[in-house]
């Protein structure tokens, strides 16, 4: 609670700032639980796993060493030459791995304080301290221009990459090495009482108290003078554990909690699909929005949803109290929200007129082109699923086996125009891929297209001829001829003659006679004008069809 310490003893505002010297807690807002960050002074420098473990290895890229030999060094195995100091020239160099049993002979070979060689984090430290960025990178860089060899290049071109990146953001290489560990403040980590005196808490807390508890054995190890053997294994033991809180499992066996299970690390928390960045930045649940199976709508315009009354009322929810406000039905949100809830038929109509001119957007996971998202007019419907125009589902790569689909509401004015004029289904009929058309038709349309357009020999009044269209289709009302049957008829067709400055056409009629079915003479009573006969003089068929649009 804000200003309040843990144990009680301190409450109120007059007591802001104190610490209480009962339970270390400082009296302040609760909000702080959530912002300010701890930090664990460490007993010995410790190596941050992910410039270790990660692939390439940015430590080995710096030190120009194999992972094998910088692990064998952090995890006390092996000893690493800092400073050759008085030895012989090429009896050591800096860098050198070296293991107990070498370093013993080395020291006697040439005594105590000739060289300087070290195990752990403090070693690669040092490693890391002394090196000159600025000339290791002029050196690879000459060494670039030097070699032929393939395999080399691409060596010296992975770490030049590393240093030149260290060189720009000006980090020094050094600060690899962990000495103070940062904390997550402790609401991020919670600690949650249950109802059997028992509590559940954070992985993380279980992982923190690990390396607090080895951390402080080892320091006050050191403040023994405990021998060296001891102190080793406990700087690797507090390695380990650092490991484990960075990243669990990433090196060796995965540090397990009381139930044997493994513990959840803190780049386990932020990582893939359920992590930090996707479920909860990335993945924010949207307000407006609701989403339902789809069926298919053969009865709609191109430009129309069916979208059921329920999920409608429930999402154009604030617009009806508005309206109720405004007819004076409803005079507070609380009577509006009553009102609503009892779904009266005066809601429906207030529905039906909110929804006019007001469209939504539908969207199909995954949204993998512009077409994935588009606008429609929403038409109430019974039922709990989304009518779809069966010819938008080319675009969404829809179909009826299952399907969900999600809606939006757009709320200003601003996006409700842009929503009419950008993203409406039927201003929207090209794929920005490759501008083929995305509404073709299909299934029923392209079989009514293609039985409108044969034409079949022998067929009733055969070689009849007509005047014009309009006695064409009374024939075929009367029963005189088949949609199949060949016939000659005077067609009316318009030719551009012209385009003014403003874009407008001018168009001058010529009439032939064409030899040519029923069916296509009717057809051609919806050709824009401008469009020759011959175009659909032909049975039309899906190719066809894609070519006419």
């Amino acid at each position: 609670k804000d200003y309040e310490c843990l144990c009680g003893k301190y409450k109120r505002l007059k007591f802001r700032g104190v610490i209480c010297e009962k339970c270390g807690v400082e009296v302040t807002l609760a909000k702080v639980r959530r912002e300010r960050m701890g930090h664990i002074e460490l007993a010995a420098p410790v190596a941050h796993i992910w410039f270790l473990k990660s692939l390439p290895s940015r430590l080995g890229m710096v030190l120009d060493m194999t992972l094998r030999d910088i692990e064998r060094v952090l995890y006390f195995e092996a000893y690493v030459v800092v400073d050759p100091g008085l030895t012989p020239e090429g009896a050591m160099k800096r860098g050198q791995i070296m293991s107990e049993d070498e370093y013993n002979a080395k020291v006697e070979e040439f005594g105590e304080g000739a060289f300087t060689a070290i195990m752990g984090a403090e070693g690669i430290r040092e490693l890391l301290r002394t090196i000159n960025i600025d000339r290791e990178v002029e050196s690879i860089r000459s060494e670039l221009k030097a070699t032929g060899s393939d395999a080399k290049i691409k060596k010296y071109a992975k770490r030049l990459k590393v240093l030149e990146a260290f060189q720009s953001s000006g980090i020094k290489p050094d600060w690899m090495i962990m000495e103070v560990l940062p904390v997550l403040p402790p609401e991020l980590r919670p600690l949650v009482p249950l109802d059997g005196g028992r509590f559940a808490t954070s992985d993380l807390n279980d992982l923190y108290r690990r390396v607090i508890n080895r951390n402080n054995r080892l320091r006050r190890l050191l403040e023994l003078r405990a021998p060296e053997i001891i102190v080793r294994n406990e700087k690797r033991m507090l390695q380990e554990a650092v490991d484990s809180l960075l990243d669990n499992g990433r090196r060796g066996k995965a540090m397990t909690g009381a139930n044997k299970r493994p513990l959840k690390s803190l780049a386990e928390m932020i990582k893939g699909k359920s992590g930090r960045f996707r479920q909860n930045l990335l993945g924010k649940r949207v307000d407006y929005s609701g989403r339902s199976v789809i069926v298919v709508g053969p009865t709609l315009k191109l430009h129309q949803c069916g979208l059921p009354k329920l999920m409608a009322l429930e999402l154009f929810k604030p617009f009806i109290f508005n309206k109720l406000e405004t007819l004076g039905i409803a005079t507070t949100i609380k009577a509006a929200k009553k009102e609503v809830e009892s779904q009266t038929p005066i809601v429906w109509d207030i529905l039906e007129e909110v929804i006019r001119e007001h469209p939504i957007l539908l969207n199909r996971a995954p949204t993998l082109h512009r077409l994935g998202i588009q606008a429609f007019e929403p038409m109430l419907i019974e039922g709990k699923a989304i009518q779809l125009h069966p010819l938008v589902c080319a675009a969404f790569n829809a179909d009826f086996d299952g399907d969900q689909m999600a809606v939006h509401v757009p709320l200003s004015l601003e996006a409700q125009m842009e929503a009419r004029t950008l993203m409406l289904a039927s201003n929207n009929v090209l794929f920005p891929a490759n501008g083929e058309p995305s509404i073709v038709p299909s299934q029923d349309v392209v079989l009514g297209l293609y039985y409108a357009t044969r034409d079949k020999i022998n067929g009733k009044g055969e070689g009849m001829v007509f005047a014009d269209i309009p006695e064409v289709i009374r024939a075929y009302e009367a029963g005189t001829v088949e949609l199949a049957s060949r016939i000659a008829v005077r067609v009316t067709e318009y030719e551009v003659v012209n385009k003014n400055a403003e874009g407008d056409e001018r168009f001058v009629a010529k009439t032939s006679v064409q030899h040519t079915s029923v069916g296509r003479a009717i057809l051609s009573e919806i050709l824009p004008k401008g469009m020759a006969f011959a175009e659909i003089n032909k049975p039309l068929k899906k190719k066809e069809i894609s070519r006419l649009i």
